[in-house]
C-alpha cells in the first residue's frame, strides 16, 4: 500500500474525511469490474456486465466503510469477498432461477455425494447418469443447465452449509472477518478450510486443476480451456461437477459443526 493511499485511509478513518472515502472507492472500482468479469461468462444471456458491476459497487462501499487498515490485512482480499457477496445477493434477490432448475442442481449434488460415499471415490459421469436415470447426453445437458446456478452459489457456503446465518466463509478466500475475529467462528473456519483442502485433493485430476486455475490462479473458463485443450463448455462442465462435489462435502461438514 503506497504512502498516498495510507494517507487517504488515515484521513477517512480518523478524520472522517468523506472526500478521502470517495477517492478510495474510485481507486478500487477496477477491482469491482474484475470480480464482475468472473461472473459474466457463466451468466451471459441473463445479465449485462454493467449490471453486475453496479451490484458489486455496494459491496465495495461496504468494504471501505468496515475495513480497519490498522489490523494489517490486505484490503483487496477483504473487499473481494464483500463485492462477490453483494453481486450474489443481488442475483438471488431477482429470483431469476426457476425452482425446477434449483431442484435439479440439488439432486445432482446429492447424487454425487451419495455415490462417492458408496464407491469410496469420485463417481464417473456414467455412474451419476445411471443413478439419476439419465442417458450420458442428458446428464451433460443437465450440467450445462445448472452451470449458472453453481457459478453464483459456490461462493455462498451459507446456502449449502446450513441456515444458521452465522457463517461468513467464502469459497475462494476462506478467511475470517478481520474486523470481527471470534474464537468459535475461527475454529469453524479452520475446520471448514481443512475439509475443503482435503476435498480438492480427492477430486478427479482435471476437476482439481480447473478449481485451482479458476479460483487460485484467476484464469477464466476460456483460458483454462486453452490450457487443457478443450472447449469452454467442457471446462464449464468440469467446473460444475467439481463444485457440486465440494459443496456436498462442505455442507456435510458444516452440519457436523452445528450439532
Amino acid at each position: 500500500m503506497g504512502f498516498d493511499e495510507n494517507q487517504l485511509w488515515q484521513d477517512y478513518k480518523k478524520n472522517h474525511n468523506l472526500e478521502s472515502r470517495e477517492k478510495i472507492i474510485l481507486h478500487y472500482v477496477p477491482l469491482v469490474r474484475y470480480v464482475a468479469s468472473r461472473f459474466a461468462p457463466g451468466l451471459k444471456g441473463y445479465f449485462e456486465f454493467d449490471d453486475l458491476v453496479s451490484a458489486g459497487i455496494y459491496g465495495l462501499i461496504n468494504a471501505v466503510e468496515r475495513f480497519n487498515p490498522d489490523l494489517g490485512f490486505k484490503f483487496e482480499t477483504y473487499a473481494i469477498s464483500r463485492i462477490k457477496g453483494s453481486i450474489v445477493d443481488w442475483l438471488r434477490s431477482l429470483n431469476w432461477v426457476p425452482h425446477s432448475t434449483l431442484k435439479k442442481a440439488q439432486e445432482l449434488e446429492d447424487a454425487m455425494l451419495k455415490l462417492e460415499q458408496q464407491l469410496g471415490r469420485a463417481p464417473e459421469d456414467k455412474e451419476v447418469a445411471d443413478y439419476l436415470g439419465l442417458s450420458l447426453d442428458e446428464y451433460q445437458q443437465l450440467l450445462q443447465q445448472t452451470a449458472p446456478i453453481i457459478l453464483i452459489s459456490l461462493d455462498d457456503l451459507q446456502s449449502s452449509a446450513g441456515d444458521d446465518g452465522n457463517s461468513n466463509l467464502l469459497f475462494q478466500e476462506l478467511i475470517p472477518d478481520p474486523n470481527a475475529v471470534d474464537p468459535e467462528s475461527f475454529l469453524e473456519y479452520r475446520e471448514i478450510k481443512e475439509t475443503l483442502v482435503d476435498a480438492i485433493r480427492k477430486l478427479p485430476e482435471r476437476e482439481a486443476l480447473v478449481i485451482t486455475l479458476y479460483y487460485y490462479e484467476g484464469l477464466t473458463l476460456k483460458e483454462i480451456g486453452q490450457v487443457l485443450e478443450v472447449s469452454e463448455s467442457r471446462v464449464s462442465q468440469l467446473h460444475t461437477k467439481a463444485v457440486l462435489r465440494l459443496r456436498g462435502k462442505l455442507s456435510r461438514k458444516k452440519k457436523e459443526l452445528l450439532v
